[in-house]
């Protein structure tokens, strides 16, 4: 046993700081019997020493294509976050742009070919023609540079061998810890006078509005390949949530408890859980606990439930659009968050209240004559969609602020 001590006490232990995805961020060591460190993991928050433009750099690039860098933090298996990132780098790639991928940290992958092998199989991205890098600290001269997290958003900070700084801005970062430290680090990101690409119109009137950002939105679609129209191949009542009690912002206590009400009701409902792995979590209801679905499993699962309970405190996900896509009916709560894309006609529209989300689910299971125009209706909302357009609107987002920023500089020097 002395022995085992003696180990502990000579060797770091590693308890990996994860982002909002559950993909590790910055290591942050703690000495087994030392005391936790609250410092070192917080640092890169000071400001450092200016990296400067490189004019050699940029003479050199005239003419050629438009060189974006991303600043990305490492990703875990099919982070939502970093398959929206990939995504529109793939389309910026594919209309001309040539792009950069810089990891913030590795800690996982030893070699940006690690890396690149990793995205190949778990992301399914054509990497031939974009660069990547494991160390930040490599990062050379670009047109733009893009911070893709509030974590990224400091580096670029202090980056000044680009032309514009842009921030992909896909959800309110500071809501996702209590009032303090972290969010106050979150928050002052919005300071810092980047160019917002926001997920939607909620953050782009928010990060204006309250922080004098220059923002433009981008909406959301979903992939046509995955995300078809299925039909229920059964008449028994079921629910699918969305549940992550890891993730305080999708409000699984809320869920449970409205969820108990419905089951009270439909004594024969099943509900089906999906997103975390719930066997250690007392549920007072049948449910069956599907943990992590794979993507290509999804649209039929979407298929099979009458609804598909999907809460969020912040800014929506993905879920809603691929669940009207595939032929069932996202159950949403109210708010500016939430109401840029979803309405009365395309979901069921709640309270942050279980009573409420309760009896509105028992109200439809009942009615299904309603419920079926609104899955109809959904359903022509979301084939309306379209990622090319978004991408294109990001496009000439970033182009309008390179041309803008490019004739500042050009006065200045």
């Amino acid at each position: 046993m002395s022995k085992l001590i003696d180990y502990i006490k000579a060797h770091w232990v590693n308890p990996a700081r994860m982002d909002h995805h559950g993909n590790i961020m910055w290591d942050q060591r703690v000495a087994a019997f030392g005391g936790v460190d609250l410092y070192s993991p917080y640092t890169f928050v000071l400001k450092k020493e200016k990296i400067p433009f490189d004019r050699e750099a940029y003479e050199a690039a005239k003419g050629g294509k438009k060189i974006l860098n991303w600043i990305v933090p490492e990703m875990g298996l099919s982070s939502g976050g970093h398959i929206n990132i990939f995504r529109f780098v793939m389309m910026l790639q594919k209309a001309g742009l040539h792009n950069r991928i810089y990891l913030l940290q590795s800690i996982n992958f030893k070699t940006a070919e690690d890396c690149r092998e990793f995205l190949r199989k778990n992301y399914a991205l054509d990497l031939s023609e974009i660069e990547l890098d494991i160390n930040i600290h490599n990062m050379k001269f670009a047109h733009a540079t893009i911070a893709t997290s509030w974590q990224t958003a400091y580096p670029l900070r202090d980056f000044d061998n680009t032309i514009s700084k842009f921030y992909f801005v896909q959800d309110f970062e500071p809501f996702f810890y209590a009032k303090g430290s972290e969010s106050a680090f979150a928050e002052n990101t919005y300071k810092m006078g980047y160019r917002g690409l926001t997920a939607g119109n909620w953050l782009r009137d928010k990060l204006k509005e309250e922080y004098g950002m220059q923002t433009e939105s981008f909406l959301f679609s979903y992939d046509k390949e995955l995300y078809k129209p299925g039909e229920k191949r059964d008449n028994v009542p079921r629910i699918f949530f969305y549940a992550r009690p890891v993730t305080e912002r999708r409000n699984f206590e809320l869920g449970i408890l409205a969820l108990n009400e419905v089951a009270k009701k439909f004594p024969d409902l099943e509900v089906l859980f999906a997103g975390w792995d719930v066997r250690n979590y007392t549920v007072p209801f049948r449910f069956k606990n599907l943990g992590s679905v794979r993507q290509d499993k999804l649209s039929d699962l979407y298929a099979q439930c009458d609804m598909c309970l999907v809460l969020s405190s912040t800014n929506l996900s993905l879920l809603p659009l691929e669940i009207m896509a595939s032929n069932s009916v996202p159950v949403c709560t109210k708010g500016k968050n939430s109401e840029w894309m979803m309405n009365d006609s395309n979901a069921v529209l709640v309270e942050f209240e279980p009573d409420d989300i309760a009896e509105k689910m028992i109200y439809f299971l009942e009615h299904k004559e309603e419920l079926n125009a609104l899955r109809a209706s959904g359903m022509e909302y979301a084939k309306g969609t379209s990622w090319d357009a978004e991408g294109e609107k990001v496009r000439i987002a970033i182009e309008r602020g390179i041309a803008e920023d490019e004739r500042k500089l050009c006065n200045l020097v």
